[in-house]
């Protein structure tokens, strides 16, 4: 019988005796090539981290000692260890669990852990607590958390402030990528396994005890001693690190991927003192050869076979739609052929938002900062404030980590910075810390902001074309996946803002529907079905949230008619909102239904699940339109 399969808590799994922890790694990458072949999910850094999360559970009593992840891309096993072996064939669908940690779903997930940066904050919050709570003050808190993470600004003010307050914080820095410190030489390793090892750690623990009662060490010495030993440590080994500037105890680097290693570091750091950190250096997709050799490829590779490696995906001969993000790629490098002022900015995601094609063509005007989406945004101030047009392309859900950049070093200033929202609106299976909903929202009441969004690949490239010659502040917002149109390279035009588009033309129409994006597409075809139900439907794509088409509204309001809105983000605060205050304005008598995500959290499922959940696909703008014709009839 496999170790595995008698697994549900982490309990059982500290009934094993250390031996058989690596034939238990084994059959949690067996189990996760399995089930993530079928069912895709993050793929490269979940292999890697296998040893790590088993030796963590195997030390630390969890769930009591809490583990805080970052991202959560990297924590699939712990979802396995911890009572979700049986549920994890239905991760990232509807209905099923999370594809990352989620409180709501276990109380083995400690904190929401969608975004990068925030496990050292948050544990350091956690460990602080229990400092300040009688009987919790043994109660251990690891943060996890991976080297691209790690270089956000977040995570470096938890740092900063981690050594200024009595904690017992672990910081385990997950180094699968690059390395901070130079993991080579004899004296190195001699050095690692010296500052972990029990003996030396007893000792040093009691000579501290002894001159504290002494009153030799006071804090203020304490925190000198420690930067003398630290600077003694780099001078012998040639090699310095931040952390030890921050009088953070810094161990390692030791093999992420070897778990009996890992169980005895863990016990012998486990009931120090004061904030350390624990550097290991895994390798992203252990266990599988062709993640190993492409690891970017598998962090989220889709659909695979598992014993050939070959990987699931649609040939695309050019008579297909592109993906969104490529046309905006494309066509910004056209933009940067033309104008020397185009720059482009992203963070950590030149790949997902197609910034590789100005990296490529113009390689010294295109930036990837890192994760850090609030420096991008103000770094992007800058290059516009000294003459450039930058064009920053940055998730929806990841832009809100740089809202008061936008307001403060972007738009009170008025700076050409164009905003290039990509994933805006449901995102599907990544779920609620990722969906892209509330762009239109946040970004509508800030002034001088200029904000639209295509509903096809042309709207988007006239759309950056305009950009360049408004010189403000400009946001333009995109979903995710494929767009409509395989013939989509067309001749850049500059679209008027605050100009709308009827796009559906009927004799006396019962009711018109105003749409935003993409959601254009469902609001046709629900015309064209309504047409045969006798009910005649004017569809208009309003492109623009702000300025908004204010003639369009105008004619619509002195026709009277009802009025359906349709976004693919919150009804609160949204496009939906921007039409009904402007009917307010006019005094206006229509009535109006605004279709969009509810207020509420909305979790995993495809795109057309998630859509049809909130009622604002095809059938929900049917069903409005029936129902608000009707009640027009009863009036």
């Amino acid at each position: 019988m496999s170790l595995l399969s008698e697994i549900n808590s982490p309990s059982d799994l500290r009934k094993l005796d250390i031996e058989q922890l690596p034939q238990l790694c084994a059959e949690i990458r067996e189990f996760l090539i399995d089930h993530l072949s079928k069912n895709p999910g993050h793929f490269a850094s979940s292999m890697g981290a296998v040893e790590l999360i088993v030796a963590l559970h195997y030390v630390y009593d969890t769930p009591s000692d809490r583990l805080v992840w970052d991202v959560g891309h990297q924590a699939y096993a712990h979802k396995i260890l911890t009572g979700r072996r049986e549920a994890f064939s239905t991760q990232r669908t509807l209905g099923g669990i999370s594809g990352f940690p989620n409180p709501l779903e276990s109380e083995a997930d400690t904190f929401m852990a969608g975004h990068a940066g925030n496990s050292i904050s948050a544990a350091l919050g956690m460990a602080i607590a229990d400092h300040l709570t009688p009987g919790h003050e043994h109660r251990k808190t690891v943060a996890v958390i991976g080297d691209a993470s790690i270089s956000g600004g977040l995570a470096f003010e938890g740092l900063n402030n981690a050594s200024n307050h009595p904690n017992n914080l672990l910081i385990v820095l997950n180094d699968n990528d690059m390395s901070i410190d130079n993991n080579v030489g004899a004296l190195h390793s001699y050095l690692s396994n010296l500052t972990t090892s029990a003996g030396y750690n007893r000792w040093r623990n009691k000579m501290a005890m002894y001159l504290r009662k002494k009153g030799v060490l006071t804090e203020p010495r304490k925190r000198a001693i420690i930067r003398f030993g630290n600077s003694v440590k780099s001078l012998v080994s040639k090699t310095q690190n931040i952390f030890e500037g921050l009088n953070i105890r810094y161990f390692g680097p030791i093999d992420g991927n070897d778990v009996i290693r890992l169980v005895k570091v863990f016990r012998e750091i486990k009931d120090m003192e004061g904030p350390r950190l624990l550097h290991v250096c895994t390798t992203k997709g252990k266990g599988y050869a062709p993640a190993e050799a492409d690891p970017t490829v598998w962090h989220a590779p889709g659909k695979f076979n598992p014993e050939t490696g070959e990987r699931n995906s649609s040939c695309d001969n050019g008579e297909t739609p592109p993906l969104w993000q490529d046309v905006f790629g494309e066509t910004l490098v056209e933009l940067a052929e033309a104008n020397d002022k185009v720059t482009g900015v992203t963070a950590a995601m030149p790949t997902g938002t197609s910034m590789t094609h100005l990296m490529k063509s113009f390689p010294e005007r295109a930036f990837d900062v890192g994760i850090s989406e609030g420096h991008a945004v103000t770094f992007a101030g800058g290059l516009a404030a000294a003459g450039k047009h930058p064009f920053v392309a940055i998730y929806s859900s990841f832009l809100q980590r740089a809202y008061d950049n936008i307001v403060h070093d972007v738009a009170i200033q008025g700076l050409p910075v164009t905003f290039c929202i990509d994933r805006a609106g449901v995102v599907g299976e990544d779920g609620v810390t990722h969906h892209g909903l509330f762009d239109l929202a946040y970004l509508n009441c800030i002034p001088g902001m200029t904000i639209a969004s295509p509903a096809d690949e042309t709207t988007l490239r006239n759309l950056m074309f305009t950009a360049l010659s408004e010189n403000v502040p400009f946001a333009i917002r995109y979903p995710r996946g494929k767009a409509t149109t395989p013939d989509w390279k067309t001749p850049l035009e500059r679209i008027r803002p605050g100009s709308g588009r009827r796009v559906v033309r009927k004799e006396c129409p019962d009711l018109a529907i105003l749409t935003i994006g993409p959601a254009l597409h469902d609001a046709v075809k629900a015309s064209e079905i309504l047409c045969k139900d006798g009910i005649t439907a004017d569809v208009y794509d309003m492109i623009w949230l702000k300025p908004l088409d204010g003639d369009i509204i105008k004619d619509l309001a002195a026709a009277g008619i009802p009025i359906i809105t349709v976004e693919d983000g919150v009804v609160t605060g949204g496009f939906g909102s921007a039409v009904l205050q402007k009917l307010k304005e006019m005094d206006a008598p229509n009535r109006i239904v605004s279709l969009g995500v509810p207020d509420k959290w909305i979790a995993q499922g495809t795109v057309g699940e998630l859509k049809h959940l909130c009622g604002y696909d095809m059938d929900g703008i049917l069903n409005a339109a029936r129902d608000i014709v009707t009640k027009k009839e009863i009036k």
